[in-house]
């Protein structure tokens, strides 16, 4: 605590939130209910107004502020010359006597503590008309009228602080009509928070309003309000302020307050249930009167022997919350303390702080507990956030801590089929393996395979629940995402942590108000987010600034930080970068991993293949070549992967018929649309160029969908990925293919039937395909999959993960090998092994970023 250890504030006002953080003992921020400010915070575009406007500063700011009172006045149907704009109603509130004829103030108590200091401080004799708690404090008009006088000015708050009483805005116009010599100052700071009331601004000549702007719209750091007076009043006024009181940047920002009415209403839909629930949920402590409120904070009463001095000392010293003592108010006691309404989180800290206080639990409410999390989101889609996942996993389990990934919704044509059938991003299942547990469809419970430019099949707990367009998807994401949180709940009880992945960035304005997989998801997870940029492809810092910018304030709050990913060179010169980066933002960089040029572990997404990041350098000395053709929807291209690291192997991506060069081996990869990649081969001449291939001798192998590209047709009778029925394949296989409407999901394991080697995977299709067949592969329930030529060397199987067997991969190397003139190496060369990978992996992070830090951010 401070010096006097007391929580008493020096301007005896709540909010003075740099005080409270001085006499606090922990670290974390001071959750400030001592202030009744939105918590929903201000509206989204204030940073953006407040940033375009800057360059302005330059001059000094319109001493009219003649937009900002013109948008007052169009929402207000009032006169502009009646409107005086200030910083904050407290100036004009110091400033008004001056200007009235007044002898007396009569102040209805307990009231906002400055009304009185301000009338005493110009010589006006004070009449303080109590209120009582027995009627909830409620104001008798009738009986303040018994005691008003000529030349009186009588000053309501309505809503009232700290009571939040309301007078009738009917009773206020009869009072001012019955007593026209006496001036009423309505103060209706708080009255935007009441739902329906209106304001009382010019409809009586001896009427008086202050409006403050910093409350509801949660700006009292830039300091904004207005009153409205009889005209003559005004012009006194402003004879006597000073010029240029409002800023240049609250102006820009008062200009546009009042046009957001979609920023009123959710303000006053959420703040309608988050109160009810506040207020019943305090209403159960027997230990404290609370009473009713419309507005956004509570008046409460201790009804034991302790006092608010010792529970605010309490509250702030072990909880970090800080109330309102209401004991320096008139007519309160030593008993009273006054509470806003904030999310529904800190409100649970605060009964939480409570039951602590008054004995009901040593711990607390339990309700919803605490995870240990931790996301990584990018500023970019592959900007590496699916690898430092994998490397966060491996290096907590190194640690013995039990951690588990997630990512709420993953887009990817990169699938998987765990254990009990179920399919999910491989994204996940190879940041399980780091984690070193088995695959779980929890770890991603929305998966969307893009089958079109516009639309994708949506996957939920492994299951397909339909192809949707983007539009029918967003209607659905409420259903998803809930779908999203149930998994996580689950994880996270049976882990000790879970680091989550967010999707693409978070800075996509036009995807966040249906955002489940980035910030809605954290903020769920109650997880702090560090933001990774990818260096290597240039303009990181800007990325994080702009990231930042765009950012809701609540979201800012969440950023813990930013890791630099894939640096080529000596971190130390980043320096400079970092410290402009924390001067700009407030958050610090936390890590510079650098470009690690052999991971050896699976692409999270198509995008680094897409970008030709998996096209290798020819390899000198003796090699062999195989094509992939790049199909315009080609999935689980992680089939082909294991053959990068064979040094005896260049494996060509395939983008075009003049690209393919002399391959002794031709692969046709999975692809989640085989009707349109089946045209793409078509009329590109790819076709015909691969069947030239094949008739010379080149080795042509499919795998899943390339499998049924080879044979002699394709069919799609329920519209699975065309609304054509039929395509004409390749020919090359006696076979033919029937889009099933019920997709295969199943893992396998068995034998190559021509060599007895081992093999194992898994399948994902749609299709079942039939005809003259040489089996390829028998798996062990004694079934078959897959074809093989009597005769030439082509083959497909519908097994992913075929070429992942070390041992059958090198004999079809071999196979070319020996094609090719070369002898057979006839021993594994490249051990297709992730866990060295993984280890590799981890000791790099570990040593490039704050692992103390990323250990506190988790709560471990």
């Amino acid at each position: 605590m401070g010096k006097n250890d007391t929580v008493t504030l020096n301007n005896g006002h709540g909010g003075n939130i740099h005080l409270l953080s001085r006499q606090a003992s922990g670290q974390n921020p001071i959750i400030d209910f001592s202030a009744n400010i939105n918590p929903k915070g201000p509206p989204v575009w204030l940073r953006a107004t407040i940033s375009k406007e800057l360059s302005g500063i330059i001059h000094y700011p319109d001493p009219d502020c003649y937009t900002f009172i013109e948008a007052i006045a169009d929402f207000h149907q009032i006169s502009k010359d009646s409107i005086i704009a200030a910083n904050g109603t407290t100036e004009l509130l110091y400033a008004l006597p001056g200007a009235l004829q007044c002898r007396r103030a009569v102040i209805p108590v307990p009231s906002y503590i400055d009304y009185q200091k301000v009338m005493e401080l110009n010589g006006l004799e004070i009449l303080q008309f109590p209120l009582s708690p027995k009627n909830n404090f409620q104001l008798d008009m009738n009986a303040l009228a018994e005691v008003i006088q000529p030349d009186d000015i009588v000053i309501i708050g309505s809503p009232n602080n700290p009571t939040a009483g309301l007078v009738e805005p009917a009773a206020i116009a009869r009072l001012a009509e019955r007593f026209p010599h006496s001036w009423f100052l309505i103060d209706e700071a708080f009255l935007d928070f009441v739902p329906g009331r209106t304001s009382v601004a010019g409809i009586s000549a001896n009427i008086i309003t202050l409006n403050s702007l910093t409350k509801f719209y949660a700006i009292p750091g830039l300091r904004l309000g207005f009153g409205s007076f009889p005209v003559s009043i005004a012009e006194k006024l402003r004879q006597v302020l000073p010029p240029w009181t409002v800023n240049s940047l609250a102006q820009a920002v008062g200009a546009k307050l009042f046009a957001d009415t979609d920023y009123r209403e959710k303000t006053l839909n959420y703040l309608r249930g988050v109160q009810t629930e506040l207020f019943d949920t305090l209403s159960t402590f027997r230990e404290i009167t609370v009473f009713p409120s419309e507005v956004n904070y509570f008046l409460v009463r201790i009804e034991t022997k302790s006092n608010v001095r010792i529970l605010a000392k309490h509250l702030l010293q072990y909880h970090n919350i800080a109330i309102r003592d209401c004991s320096n108010y008139a007519g309160l006691s030593k008993k009273y303390f006054r509470i806003a309404v904030k999310t529904p989180e800190e409100n649970a800290q605060l009964i939480n702080g409570l039951e602590v206080f008054f004995g009901k639990s040593k711990k607390g409410r339990k309700g919803r507990p605490h995870r240990s999390s931790l996301m990584i989101q990018g500023t970019s889609s592959n900007a590496g956030k699916s690898v430092l996942v994998a490397a966060l996993c491996r290096i907590l389990i190194q640690d013995g801590v039990r951690v588990a990934p997630f990512k709420a919704q993953n887009m990817s044509l990169n699938s998987f089929v765990t254990y009990d059938g179920l399919e999910m991003g491989r994204a996940q299942v190879v940041q399980a393996q780091a984690a070193r547990l088995d695959p779980d469809v929890r770890m991603n419970p929305v998966l969307l395979k893009p089958n079109s430019d516009i639309g994708s099949q949506i996957i939920v707990h492994g299951k397909p629940v339909g192809n949707m367009s983007v539009s029918q998807y967003v209607a659905y994401k409420k259903e998803a995402g809930s779908a999203a949180c149930r998994s996580y709940d689950e994880l996270a009880s049976e882990f000790d942590a879970v680091i989550l992945e967010g999707a693409g960035s978070p800075g996509e304005v036009n995807l966040k108000h249906h955002d489940i997989v980035n910030m809605q998801m954290a903020h769920y997870a109650q997880a702090p987010v560090l933001l990774v940029g990818d260096i290597d492809r240039g303009g990181v810092y800007a990325s994080f600034v702009g990231t930042m910018e765009v950012l809701e304030e609540w979201e800012r709050q969440l950023i813990a930080g930013f890791l630099v990913n894939r640096f080529r060179g000596d971190a130390s010169l980043l320096e400079s970068a970092h410290r402009y980066l924390l001067d700009h933002t407030g958050k610090p960089v936390l890590g510079t991993i650098p470009y690690i040029r052999e991971l050896n572990i699976p692409e999270e997404d198509s995008v680094s293949f897409k970008e030709g990041k998996l096209q290798k350098v020819r390899p000198q000395g003796e090699y062999v070549e195989i094509a992939l053709i790049n199909l315009p929807h080609i999935s689980n291209f992680t089939d082909i992967e294991p053959f990068l690291e064979e040094p005896d192997v260049f494996l060509n991506i395939v983008n075009s018929k003049d690209d393919l060069g002399e391959p002794l081996a031709i692969i046709l990869p999975g692809s989640k649309n085989v009707m349109g990649d089946i045209e793409y081969l078509h009329s590109t001449g790819l076709a015909e160029e691969i069947k030239e291939r094949a008739a010379k001798g080149c080795e042509i192998v499919g795998i899943c969908g390339g499998y049924q590209i080879l044979g002699k047709s394709v069919e799609d009778p329920h519209s699975v990925e065309s609304d054509k029925e039929t395509r004409q394949g390749l020919g090359l296989l006696d076979i033919t293919t029937s889009l099933a409407a019920e997709k295969t999901l199943v893992r396998r394991s068995g034998k190559h039937i021509l060599t007895g080697i081992e093999v194992h995977g898994y399948e994902i299709h749609h299709g079942i395909s039939t005809g003259s067949v040489t089996p390829l592969l028998r798996f062990d329930d004694r079934s078959i999959c897959g074809n093989r030529h009597s005769e030439r060397p082509i083959w497909g199987a519908y097994l992913h993960g075929v070429f992942d067997s070390d041992l059958f991969r090198r004999w079809f190397i071999d196979n070319l090998r020996s094609k090719a003139g070369l002898s057979r190496v006839e021993q594994i060369v490249a051990p297709y092994n992730l866990e060295d990978a993984f280890d590799n992996l981890a000791k790099v992070v570990r040593s490039s970023i704050d692992m103390d830090r990323v250990y506190r951010l988790l709560g471990l």
